[in-house]
């Protein structure tokens, strides 16, 4: 066990535990903690240092949600390997590889892009593929290239029941996501301009413009897209997330879902792209029926959902509706590509769907996230009493507003150094970053144990006061 030389200074507006901690990473980034190293006990540390214990554990705990260290059972702290930015190199040098970052482990995960894994139903998912890993050796070969068939018209059937969508199987597409999907339906329309959510989700941008578009920033208000905006911008596209926009919350309304709609029909060419996708969690009221299914079975809605969300996010199926004048297109464009996604896992699904398990697991799912998000808002606001929450109403994650915080920066720094990953909601603005509201960062709950809710709770106060 190593003797630290390390001394801290109690006089200084730093808190000792964030002392502690940034002197211990220079110690490992350096090399004097080289990997392997066992750090002192706690105990030991907090009495060679003349600190409390939980000065000690606090820096330990943030350091093991960074990867720095790992916790073994009676062996106590060990160092980890690391990465470090090599230094400048020489101009001789420069073709050299350069070694890739480890990726940081989080004490609290807010990321949007997680699920709870503990959600999955493994038995029922499991034994349904066992039983077609031995009852269905065809499976094992080429399928059609949109997807099975009985798994569309599974998909066809819980889309009307659930989103109000208006289609036959024979438009659905099913791929390995929705990413992938976006990707083929850009290239459909390769030169056109596409207007994307601002703020919004910047990988629909690069997939667009990965694609051959050119995109248009579209700025969003409190009833969503701007069509005006939309309409002043030229665009032939529109990819848009009406039902719970990313990252804002917003829920396009009625009368704004009819002005894009009209937008879409008054030019020829014309196509909304519609993503849905987390419109399976609401939690006060059933969600308006889906953009496709107001402009009908032949209307200029190209329509997107996901099953990853309510699945797990590497069950990559998802699926795509496209009116019949883009499906001769796709045919005519991508008929020969084999379908991306395991027949197995479609036929998994397909049986998932058809017999009732899929509408139960939403329901237990739904459930789950509301109470998770109803603690974590509890939480909040017991700890920041003048907090603004927003977002409770749908989706998996809570925009929240410190009126008086210190702001969005130094919220996302401080949250980071108490082991909380999340985002500010200023990465989310491709153009006019003044515009976005002060103060406001972006917390996804569904990956959050609800055991560590109160912890994560005190870590943001000590954080953000």
């Amino acid at each position: 066990m190593l003797q630290l030389p390390l001394s801290l200074d109690a006089s200084s507006k730093t808190p000792l535990y964030e002392q502690l901690y940034r002197a211990l990473v220079a110690q490992i980034r350096g090399g004097g903690l080289p990997a392997g190293s066992r750090l002192p006990g706690k105990r030991t540390l907090a009495g060679q240092l003349g600190v409390a214990v939980n000065t000690v554990d606090t820096a330990y705990q943030i350091l093991t949600a960074e990867g720095y260290l790992q916790a073994r059972p009676r062996s106590g702290f060990v160092v980890q390997e690391t990465w470090d930015p090599a230094p400048p190199k020489a101009a001789g040098e420069a073709g050299e590889k350069a070694a890739a970052p480890v990726p940081r482990r989080w004490r609290f995960d807010l990321s949007t892009g997680g699920v709870d894994t503990a959600l999955f139903p493994f038995r029922t998912w499991g034994r349904i593929q066992k039983e077609l890993l031995y009852a269905a050796p065809e499976l094992l070969g080429h399928g059609h290239p949109q997807g099975d068939e009985n798994l569309r018209q599974a998909i066809a059937g819980y889309l009307a029941a659930y989103r109000g969508v208006d289609c036959q199987a024979e438009q659905i597409v099913v791929g390995a996501g929705t990413e992938y999907l976006l990707g083929l339906a850009a290239g459909l329309f390769r030169g056109a301009a596409a207007a994307v959510e601002n703020p919004g989700y910047r990988r629909v941008r690069t997939i667009l413009e990965n694609n051959g578009l050119t995109c248009r920033c579209t700025p969003i208000d409190e009833s969503g897209l701007d069509v005006a905006a939309l309409a002043r911008d030229g665009a032939a596209l529109c990819c848009v997330t009406p039902s719970h926009h990313f990252p804002t919350g917003v829920t396009m309304p009625a009368a704004r879902r009819g002005q894009l709609l009209r937008w879409a029909a008054e030019g020829p060419g014309r196509y909304i792209f519609e993503d849905d996708y987390d419109a399976e969690f609401r939690f006060d009221i059933r969600p308006l029926p889906s953009l496709q299914g107001m402009a009908g079975r032949s209307g200029p809605v190209v329509y997107l959902c996901t099953f990853s969300k309510s699945l797990a996010p590497s069950i990559r199926i998802a699926c795509m509706v496209l009116p019949p004048e883009l499906l001769e297109r796709y045919r005519q464009v991508y008929g020969e590509y084999a379908n991306t996604v395991s027949r197995f896992e479609q036929q998994t699904l397909c049986r998932f769907l058809e017999a009732g398990h899929f509408a139960r697991h939403l329901s237990r799912m739904r459930l789950a996230y509301k109470n998770r998000m109803e603690a974590l808002a509890a939480a909040l606001q017991a700890e920041f009493p003048h907090a603004l929450l927003q977002g409770r109403h749908t989706g998996l994650h809570l925009l929240l507003t410190l009126p008086q915080g210190p702001g969005e920066a130094e919220m996302v720094a401080a949250a980071r150094r108490e082991g909380a990953n999340l985002t500010g909601l200023s990465a989310y603005y491709m153009e006019a970053a003044e515009t976005c509201p002060e103060n406001t960062v972006v917390l996804g709950y569904a990956a959050l144990p609800d055991r560590d809710i109160p912890a994560l709770a005190e870590a943001l106060g000590r954080a953000w006061r």
